[in-house]
């Protein structure tokens, strides 16, 4: 019997689902290694298949130093599509460490002819523009936000977040700690529950938390989109795992 042992090396940069899926996929060629790498800021992530490693690398100097030490062959940066920092860092540690580097990023949300959606460039820009919009709010930007807008106290929230924020939270900020998917009656019966009037979210893409988007549009609520970042410009980038399996297949070869 012949046993084949890996030859290639593959670092996936990300804990979203598409990073998952790809781990999954790569993982049943037995000639390349996997290594997936995850922030660390969610307190109980769902783990890929394969090799795990948590926490930063120390900016792009430290991650090419990985790079390098680790033999990796080929970098994909599947990373949350507003984790601007970090893709920038996979685009350089890639290029001073000579390693193929590819981004894989899901596509934003579209709006459809019913939807009211008032897109913004940044939360700075979603804090001005929400008192025009509503009164009681459904809050989906994340604990990191958080504090950009409880400023806004003549407003209710109900901030939805997977992990809770350090310290406590105003009277008006209302926390529930959940994590997708939800369905659209979940999410309707979510807004009716709370007399929600308006929806924030960033556009983050995907199936797993569209739902709110689909309810929003049947109850009628404007919806506030903070836009992504500008992109850094990786050398490929896919939208999804089996174009991103095909790069692999160019750059990895098997045999």
């Amino acid at each position: 019997m012949t046993v084949t042992t890996a030859r290639w090396r593959l670092l996936i940069l990300g804990g979203t689902a598409e990073a998952r899926a790809l781990a999954a996929a790569v993982t049943t060629r037995s000639d390349v290694s996997v290594v997936s790498s995850l922030a660390g800021r969610v307190a109980d992530p769902r783990l890929p298949v394969g090799e795990v490693r948590i926490g930063g690398f120390g900016g792009a100097t430290g991650l090419a130093r990985w790079l390098t030490e680790h033999r990796i062959d080929a970098v994909v940066d599947a990373t949350h599509p507003y984790a601007a920092r970090m893709r920038v860092s996979g685009i350089d540690a890639a290029a001073t460490a000579g390693v193929p580097h590819l981004r894989l990023e899901r596509p934003g949300w579209t709006a459809q002819p019913a939807d009211r959606w008032h897109r913004v460039a940044d939360l700075a820009a979603a804090v001005a523009a929400l008192p025009t919009l509503g009164r009681r709010v459904l809050l989906t930007t994340g604990r990191q936000s958080l504090a950009t807008f409880t400023p806004l106290t003549d407003l209710w929230f109900l901030a939805r977040v997977v992990d809770a924020p350090d310290g406590p939270l105003p009277a008006h900020v209302r926390l529930l700690r959940s994590r997708g998917p939800y369905t659209v009656d979940g999410e309707t019966a979510l807004i009716r529950e709370h007399d929600i009037d308006v929806v924030v979210t960033k556009d983050s893409g995907g199936a797993l938390t569209e739902a709110k988007l689909t309810a929003a549009r049947h109850l009628g609520l404007p919806v506030l989109m903070v836009d992504r970042p500008a992109p850094a410009h990786p050398p490929a980038t896919v939208t999804t795992v089996d174009d991103a399996v095909r790069w692999l297949d160019l750059h990895l070869p098997a045999g």
